[in-house]
């Protein structure tokens, strides 16, 4: 079994008790160390820094007595998906109803609307002159379109 799959078995039982889901784990050799980075987040919300703190903090605990590190030293980077996370996965899209999202389609199109709704097979989005259905599996890549100067109630 890979380091990456002990390390999410090991670390299973704090994302249980938190409620946060654990995204992904790499280790990243550096030198005679390693980085060990994890991603968290929430099925329906952002985190904030108290949770990661502690989330942080628990792992840590963990891994500073885990046998398969050995004596090598590493570094714990515990952080949260950034904006630019591809959306791919259920609670992206959920968390992210409302806001404005970039989609290439794998026929070439592109397409940019405000995220209303989705399910397993679809995201309908807001765009100008109306609403779009796009299905899924049509979609090679979406993202989180930053928006610096929108105001509450602005729709596009």
């Amino acid at each position: 079994m890979a380091l990456v799959d002990n390390l999410s078995e090991l670390l299973a039982p704090v994302f249980r008790e938190s409620g946060l889901l654990l995204e992904e784990i790499r280790v990243i050799p550096v030198g005679r160390s390693r980085i060990i980075s994890v991603t968290i987040d929430h099925d329906e919300r952002n985190l904030d820094l108290d949770e990661v703190a502690a989330t942080s903090r628990a792992i840590s605990e963990l891994l500073e007595n885990y046998s398969q590190l050995g004596d090598n030293p590493f570094t714990l980077e515990v952080t949260t998906p950034g904006v630019d996370r591809p959306l791919s996965k259920a609670h992206h899209w959920r968390k992210n109803i409302g806001r404005l999202v970039s989609i290439a389609q794998t026929d070439g199109q592109k397409l940019v609307g405000r995220l209303k709704s989705h399910d397993s097979n679809s995201a309908l989005f807001e765009v100008k002159g109306g609403e779009v259905s796009v299905s899924l599996g049509d979609i090679k890549r979406a993202a989180v379109e930053i928006e610096f100067n929108r105001k509450d109630g602005d729709r596009r």
